[in-house]
């Protein structure tokens, strides 16, 4: 297209990764997470300990989808590392660590164990790594019902949260667990735009053509295996703040496993909002259907099959194919630009 003042109009491409619409999301997201840090002071006891659930749900989820979601690795055993979180909050408690702090501690503290696990289990692949890392989960449980501390079966509690008026530890479990979820979204979503986060996208596409490009596939999925790990011990700790008591047949059950494996496969496996959005509706099935008891238990396995068949990208990749909303600024985008630019002179005529 041509213009009378000399200017014509230059189709291009250009590679865009923040828009608008991202900045706003962010922007929001951001407001969001600030005002929930009033949460206290403004809900009631019964939805501050709610929303410090669903905090503990959210971080679950977005571990889990790192974990297999990006790093191709379906585990079906990391309640070791949420029972091994609480065990180790016990351990550190007891040994003279304040409270709060032993929580943080603790998940650092299985984060280094996971090294020398993920230098074993990372030898296998597929199937043989979920039941691998199954196997782990049971042995884990088996060594903690060997320390005198926790009893077996019986279990022990976080005496030291008895120090705390209800009221206050109520709260500070929401804010420890309101800025550990900041925390692990922060980690991941700075994670995926970098270097590290392309390599995993590699990954998550076809290892086998990444490795043959020049990404270092084991070394990738080793910092996602432990950082997982970690993330799963700080939620192990934080539900024992809320809970206080430490019975490890229910720390290390395959259930939380399951929680993950569902929050991930209905919001969507392998992108970052879709997590989220699957512990926000596990929490509202899991609040208006919980004290159903196995009908509650038969209800999210079949809404799990049911979106493993019907739709396997869940709910955002389901949106995100349809609609292409791109409401964060994680990967880049070509698109199409047209720009006014200087006209060429015709043959035969001054400029």
């Amino acid at each position: 297209m041509r213009f009378a003042d000399g200017l014509q109009v230059s189709d291009g491409l250009r590679v865009e990764r923040w828009t608008k619409r991202a900045g706003i999301f962010v922007l929001i997201a951001l407001i969001t997470l600030g005002a929930l840090a009033f949460g206290p002071m403004v809900f009631s006891p019964g939805a501050t300990e709610r929303l410090s659930a669903l905090f503990i749900y959210v971080i679950l989820a977005v571990m889990w989808n790192l974990l297999a979601g990006y790093g191709g690795l379906v585990s079906v055993g990391q309640q070791a590392f949420f029972g091994l979180g609480a065990y180790a909050a016990i351990r550190l408690s007891a040994a003279g660590v304040a409270v709060y702090p032993a929580l943080l501690l603790a998940a650092l503290v299985v984060g280094g164990l996971a090294v020398p696990i993920g230098e074993v289990m990372l030898r296998l692949s597929g199937g043989e790594f979920a039941i691998g890392m199954w196997v782990v989960a049971e042995l884990a449980h088996l060594l903690v019902n060997l320390d005198p501390l926790v009893q077996g079966e019986t279990g022990t509690s976080l005496i030291a949260l008895d120090a705390f008026a209800v009221a206050a530890r109520r709260a500070d479990t929401y804010w420890a667990s309101l800025a550990a979820m900041a925390l692990a979204l922060a980690l991941v979503f700075l994670m995926l735009r970098g270097r590290l986060g392309t390599a995993l996208q590699a990954i998550r596409d076809d290892d086998v053509a990444a490795a043959s490009v020049g990404v270092r596939v084991l070394a990738t999925k080793r910092v996602v295996f432990v950082l997982a790990a970690a993330g799963a011990a700080l939620a192990g700790a934080l539900w024992l703040a809320t809970a206080i008591t430490f019975q490890p047949h229910a720390y290390f059950s395959v259930q939380w496993t399951a929680y993950m494996i569902f929050m991930t496969l209905v919001g969507g496996l392998g992108t970052f909002e879709g997590p989220v959005l699957g512990a926000l509706l596990f929490f509202v099935i899991e609040t208006a259907f919980g004290a159903s008891g196995v009908w509650y238990l038969v209800g999210l396995g079949a809404a799990a099959l049911g979106f493993a068949l019907f739709a396997p990208r869940g709910l955002w990749g389901g949106f995100t194919a349809r609609f292409a909303p791109r409401l964060l600024p994680l990967g880049y985008h070509v698109v199409l630009a047209r720009t006014l630019v200087a006209a060429p002179a015709k043959e035969g005529k001054a400029p």
